[in-house]
């Protein structure tokens, strides 16, 4: 069964760092590129890193950028997304998924990565 595993979440106060880590079963990540999405209640899921396959190239949304930082484990079959200086508008449940290429991540078409998660719900409070 293709499958993927988000884990990590959990309460943080702002400024605080949280850990996603996105575990593969069923399939090997090596071929796939992987991105991170949230959705907030009332609002549209976003993307919001991705790691490529080919060359291990990233991206960032520009509301994440300088503070989260995607890398991947092959070995592990594990894809991470470090969350440092949270704030409380990074509150969501977060996502991840994988598609052939990062090309779709930020945009309407998101929805053509495939074997999403059950999801972590990341709650940034004091």
């Amino acid at each position: 069964q293709v499958q993927l595993v988000e884990s990590g979440g959990g309460l943080v106060q702002p400024g605080g760092s949280l850990r996603l880590s996105c575990a593969a079963s069923g399939f090997t990540l090596d071929y796939y590129a992987i991105g991170w999405f949230r959705q907030a209640p009332g609002k549209e899921r976003e993307g919001v890193s991705c790691i490529s396959s080919s060359d291990g190239s990233t991206y960032y949304a520009d509301s994440v950028k300088g503070r989260f930082t995607i890398s991947r484990d092959n070995a592990k079959n594990t894809v991470y997304l470090q969350m440092n200086s949270l704030k409380p508008e990074d509150t969501a449940v977060y996502y991840c998924a994988a598609d052939s290429s990062c090309t779709y991540y930020s945009g309407s078409y998101s929805y053509l990565f495939g074997s999403w998660g059950q999801g972590t719900q990341v709650t940034v409070s004091s």
